[in-house]
């Protein structure tokens, strides 16, 4: 699976999960942390938590990609899925407006999401 396939897989769990404000963005010619950001907005710590499992679920069941290292699960506000090649950051509105990083790394080229996100 390629990066952008697994950035596509897992913009399209968080769909499914209904994350709200799903964007992806490639990062490849900007820092060798990753391929490419995914985030996305869960409206609760209990969301966000499911959000993160259907990503985790997908990747491996899809892909056979396991996630390298999360953060943030105790506290529920961000939680951070690192997959090497992709990194997928769940946020509370509240850390996403705080935090961010769509604004930080603007210099990246948005991945369109549109064959995988579904209309609300």
């Amino acid at each position: 699976m390629t990066p952008k396939e697994m950035a596509l897989c897992a913009a399209k769990a968080l769909d499914e999960k209904k994350g709200k404000e799903i964007s992806a963005i490639e990062i490849t010619d900007l820092t060798a942390l990753a391929d490419y950001f995914v985030f996305c907005t869960g409206s609760s710590n209990t969301q966000i938590n499911a959000l993160c499992g259907a990503v985790e679920k997908n990747l491996e069941e899809e892909g056979g990609v396991k996630v390298l290292r999360r953060e943030g699960y105790r506290d529920g506000t961000w939680v951070l899925l690192d997959y090497g090649d992709i990194v997928v950051h769940v946020f509370s509105p509240e850390a996403r407006e705080f935090y961010s990083l769509e604004r930080l790394w603007k210099d990246g080229k948005p991945l369109d999401l549109s064959s995988v996100l579904t209309r609300d």
